[in-house]
């Protein structure tokens, strides 16, 4: 079968590096994603990676020579691949290889091979196709797996037996995972089921590698459809069982509780149709993670997970930390929005304070519409009244909190009196007075006894400063 790459808008590209190839007496041809995306019609690949049975490092600075004389290739002898950057491309050549594994790295040794013997090395079948750029059968698509059966049959498997695949390289049950959240496909059976054999080998690879990976099915459009993969194979368990402990449900005195692992995958699911901010979408993964080590049955009332959201936001800290996910900016926004998530619909009674509102508002900052986000995204109910109920209380807030702001505007709230000028009229140097002052002056505020004003702030400064035994000067 042969590709027609007359159309193809890298066409004159490929055809350079074919002449180049045949020039130095080397075979070249494209491999894996951007041969996938092709075939799927899928849009096309700006990273794409070049196999020659001879020197890809060779290759990859004789094609920049002739591309541009002063081109940088960045050279990578270890793997023995190089790299062009080319207009919006990511070149990378690479020799064709044999890998063979120990058993207890995923970091292969490494020999010179053909095509074919490349092609075995690969993940997937759908990964393992080539189209050879070579003089004599430009275009040919060379399947030896057939990878364009599997993609019509939209499943994923394995070029050679599925547990030695990933038991060899165990980071390729993530990529299964992520490829069948993100292409629409389902895993093969024997693939499925020897990723749930192999899943503890996933203990040899890096977090960071597995959060690239995991990130990656955290933005597909439906990511329900790979945490729930991850559960069932067990990867999940392995990786955050933190989440797998919010599975099941309990009955007590017939009163029971809903399952909280399969509501938070449908968050996920929910947020993700309106949000693809990576972080929020982590804030409803997590935004329950606190449920099950605060639940409790109490007499009377039945199940309660008080406080959960508050634990919930601590936990975040040390998952992230476990995950080596960023500790920084990123953490401290979903620690927010997990602390967070339950109050808006606290606020939901006619008689909730306008205090209540403020400090919402003080609270969650700048980050207000993305809470909301996840509020309604953690609307899961299937009663069709239930749900209308609950959206038309979230608008009811959002038009409480709207008043206040306009009002009060405590949003991204900056003291109306700096410490600097309670220095000043005190005539005092920095010490914790200056702290308890402006303390007070922010909770005035909040509680509405003044307005966010710089004149009520300092009248009120002075009464405070009173009592602290503070005399202004005159």
């Amino acid at each position: 079968m042969f590709i027609n790459l007359n159309q193809n808008q890298n066409l004159k590209l490929f055809k350079l590096i074919s002449e180049v190839a045949a020039a130095n007496n080397q075979s070249v041809y494209i491999v894996g994603g951007f041969v996938r995306d092709l075939l799927m019609k899928r849009k096309a690949s700006t990273d794409i990676d070049f196999v020659t049975e001879q020197s890809g490092i060779e290759l990859a600075q004789n094609v920049g020579k002739e591309i541009d004389p002063k081109m940088k290739v960045s050279v990578f002898k270890t793997y023995g691949t190089a790299m062009i950057r080319y207009k919006d491309l990511e070149l990378e050549f690479v020799g064709a290889r044999k890998e063979s594994y120990t058993e207890d790295s995923r970091k292969p040794e490494v020999e010179g091979g053909t095509i074919e013997d490349d092609q075995k090395r690969r993940d997937f079948t759908i990964n393992a196709m080539a189209i050879s750029l070579n003089k004599d059968n430009f275009g040919e698509l060379i399947d030896p797996f057939d990878g364009i059966g599997d993609l019509q049959k939209g499943i994923l498997r394995t070029p050679l037996e599925p547990a030695q695949t990933y038991s060899d390289d165990p980071l390729r049950m993530m990529r299964a995972v992520r490829f069948a959240a993100t292409l629409n496909l389902t895993i093969e059976e024997n693939s499925l089921n020897a990723i749930r054999q192999e899943a503890e080998r996933i203990k040899i690879v890096s977090m960071e590698r597995i959060m690239v990976e995991f990130n990656k099915i955290m933005l597909s459009k439906k990511p329900s459809v790979g945490l729930q993969l991850m559960e069932e194979t067990g990867l999940m368990k392995l990786i955050i069982p933190e989440l797998i402990d919010l599975k099941g449900v309990e009955e007590v005195e017939g009163q029971t509780h809903k399952d909280n692992f399969y509501h938070t995958l449908e968050v996920v699911d929910n947020i993700s149709e309106n949000t693809d901010n990576l972080w929020l979408r982590w804030a409803a993964l997590l935004h329950d993670i606190g449920k099950a080590p605060t639940k409790k049955f109490v007499e009377g009332t039945g199940w309660t997970f008080h406080g959960h959201e508050f634990l919930g936001s601590k936990m975040v800290k040390s998952l992230f930390h476990k995950l080596k996910l960023p500790l920084n900016a990123d953490m401290k926004y979903v620690q927010k929005m997990v602390k967070l998530s339950s109050r808006p619909i606290a606020l939901v009674t006619d008689d909730a304070s306008d205090s209540a509102l403020r400090r919402l508002l003080f609270d969650a900052g700048e980050d207000m519409e993305d809470l909301f986000t996840l509020c309604k995204a953690d609307i899961t109910t299937k009663n069709s009244r239930k749900q209308e109920r609950f959206k038309k209380n979230f608008q009811y807030v959002a038009i409480k909190i709207k008043e206040v702001e306009e009002k009060d505007q405590v949003r991204n709230f900056q003291p109306p009196i700096s410490g600097e000028e309670i220095m000043a009229m005190f005539n005092l140097k920095p010490g914790r007075e200056i702290g308890i002052l402006k303390e007070k002056v922010k909770e005035a505020i909040l509680e509405g006894e003044i307005a966010n004003d710089s004149a009520e702030a300092r009248n009120f400064v002075i009464v405070e400063a009173e009592k602290l035994g503070l005399k202004i000067l005159s």
